[in-house]
């Protein structure tokens, strides 16, 4: 099984699609990585030779942040906003939409479940 950066790549899968299951790579940056290693994108994770293995590995250590280091580096950036109190960092910080979107309808992924009003019973409403 196919090892990198922490990341067990997928055995059935085409190379080319294996290393999108690491955070940071997708796969125009996948393609770009295996045409400058002069790898066959078609090739299955399981037939790969340890020396490409090992290029790839290389590559990727040398020129690419990735996975832990990516993670954390996105992490600052939101908390450097948050911090500062610009209007992206309030955003962040409510648990609202931080590009611009609508937020009367919709935006229920990062608001999460409708929470509904709920009324007492015997409330006097004044005359």
């Amino acid at each position: 099984m196919a090892r990198i950066s922490g990341v067990d790549l997928p055995k059935r899968k085409r190379i080319e699609v294996g290393l999108t299951y690491i955070y940071g790579i997708g796969l125009s940056i996948s393609r770009m990585i295996l045409d400058e290693l002069k790898v066959d994108r078609n090739t299955k994770t399981d037939d790969l030779s340890e020396s490409d293995l090992n290029n790839i590995r290389r590559f990727i250590t040398d020129k690419l942040k990735v996975e832990g280091e990516l993670r954390t580096d996105v992490s600052m950036n939101i908390k450097r906003l948050m911090d500062l109190g610009s209007y992206r960092g309030l955003r962040h910080r409510r648990s609202l939409p931080v590009r611009g979107q609508r937020t009367s309808t919709n935006a229920r992924t990062r608001k999460g479940p409708r929470r509904t009003a709920v009324k007492k019973k015997g409330a006097v409403t004044k005359k």
